[in-house]
């Protein structure tokens, strides 16, 4: 008899814990996680309110605490949460930023959860996530896409009829090209000063890097991380200044800085522009006062391949977050099923599918119509930027616009430096500050 009260008191202790442990799991199972994400913009607090509201009503397990940090003061604080590795769980990244942070160890390896995330590319445009590998200087992705970023050649169809001139296509050479500025160049009082130009352009990095990519130029050495523009590069920047020096099709830097990049092209001063594909959205902004259009870079003679000159904006995971998977299931909503095309400005091109290839993306409403669809196929491009450390202060960006080889190409078209002298003082400068980046 004691040893089966012994037996039942057994089974009854073993019974209580397994209640217990079961009860243990389910609470577990059932605790709320909270994860940090932070943005920048204060505009945005509406639009990421409604994200937050979708997520966590499909996710109740998750919910999402938002902090919008203005532009200007993002960095820093972010800096400063980076090193008390208190940085949020999810934050949006800048391509500027993703070498220097993936380095320094403050970005999230993603390769695991890619590679765990079957089907991943099928719902995303691998081409953009691989985009970030170069950017990163290493074959890891670290982050996590939302919207492409890439140059195209704008060109005002008015100028090109009322010239008699047909319009640019996406197999133009660069000598179709030139032809085509020269004649779009117009005097119209006959004072000896051009008032409509073929072509405008400066130093801007957007300006520049679309016609060294697209003749398969480059201007930082990957193994030696030095400026070293290679042949084709030069070739790109000598044709650029030529259009201002020799053909005199573009005007000088000095002659338009008191204009706005939004009041150039429209305002019919240049007939034929190059920028980012976000410009849809100003000029879309203006309505039909002008019509446009848009066809890729030429490309280059010395080019072997078609490169695209594109960059994302991203999110990031933290390396320190506890909740890796509740991160990456919130930022795939964030960078995909969870935001809507109205939610972009028009012209970046989503990395989700479902997105860019819906018929929406391509509006035959609303200019430049059909040519949207050029933006659609150009997510599965080659791409490549010019992106490395200390970008910013070489490149000139930003506050120092008028410094690095920004300074350096508006010096030439100016008339202010020859391009040897220009381009050689580029070298010098900017390969130290290079050398403070890459030992």
């Amino acid at each position: 008899m004691k040893k089966l009260l012994s037996v039942l008191l057994v089974l009854v202790m073993c019974f209580s814990l397994f209640a217990s442990g079961s009860s243990e799991a389910k609470a577990s199972e059932n605790k709320t996680v909270t994860l940090e994400w932070w943005t920048w913009d204060p505009e945005m607090i509406e639009q990421n309110r409604s994200i937050i509201a979708a997520f966590e009503a499909q996710n109740p397990g998750i919910k999402i605490n938002n902090t919008i940090v203005d532009t200007q003061e993002y960095w820093t604080k972010l800096r400063i949460q980076a090193q008390q590795k208190r940085l949020p769980d999810v934050f949006t990244l800048s391509s500027g930023y993703i070498e220097e942070w993936a380095e320094e160890g403050l970005l999230r390896n993603l390769d695991d959860l890619i590679a765990a995330d079957k089907g991943f590319f099928d719902e995303f445009y691998k081409p953009i996530f691989d985009v970030t590998k170069g950017i990163a200087n290493q074959d890891h992705y670290y982050a996590v896409p939302f919207a492409l970023v890439n140059t195209v050649l704008y060109f005002n169809k008015d100028m090109f009829d009322a010239a008699g001139i047909a319009y640019p296509t996406d197999d133009w050479t660069w000598e179709e090209f030139r032809e085509a500025a020269k004649k779009l160049t117009i005097d119209k009082n006959g004072d000896g000063t051009p008032d409509q130009w073929g072509y405008w352009f400066y130093g801007r990095y957007a300006h520049a890097e679309s016609w060294i990519f697209a003749n398969d130029g480059y201007l930082v050495n990957r193994d030696t991380m030095r400026f070293e523009p290679d042949a084709n590069a030069m070739e790109a920047l000598k044709m650029l200044t030529d259009l201002v020096l020799v053909d005199h099709s573009a005007p000088r830097q000095k002659d338009m800085s008191a204009l706005k990049n939004q009041q150039v092209f429209p305002n019919e001063l240049c007939a034929m522009w190059v920028d980012g594909g976000w410009y849809v959205d100003d000029f879309r902004k203006i309505g039909d006062k002008f019509q446009w259009g848009f066809v890729r870079v030429p490309q280059g003679p010395s080019a072997t391949k078609r490169l695209t000159y594109a960059w994302p904006d991203s999110y990031a995971l933290s390396p320190y977050t506890e909740n890796a998977d509740a991160a990456w299931k919130f930022v795939k909503f964030i960078a995909g099923q969870g935001i809507s095309l109205d939610q972009f400005m028009a012209g970046k091109i989503p990395a989700y599918k479902g997105l860019t290839e819906s018929d929406a993306f391509v509006d035959l409403t609303v200019q430049p119509g059909e040519n949207m669809q050029l933006l659609r196929d150009m997510a599965n491009d080659e791409m490549t930027t010019s992106y490395t450390k200390g970008w910013n202060e070489w490149r000139g960006y930003g506050a120092a616009d008028t410094m690095g080889l920004n300074g350096v190409i508006d010096s030439i078209i100016n008339g202010e430096t020859s391009f040897d002298a220009g381009m050689k003082s580029a070298t010098e400068s900017i390969n130290k500050v290079l050398a403070r980046y890459y030992k």
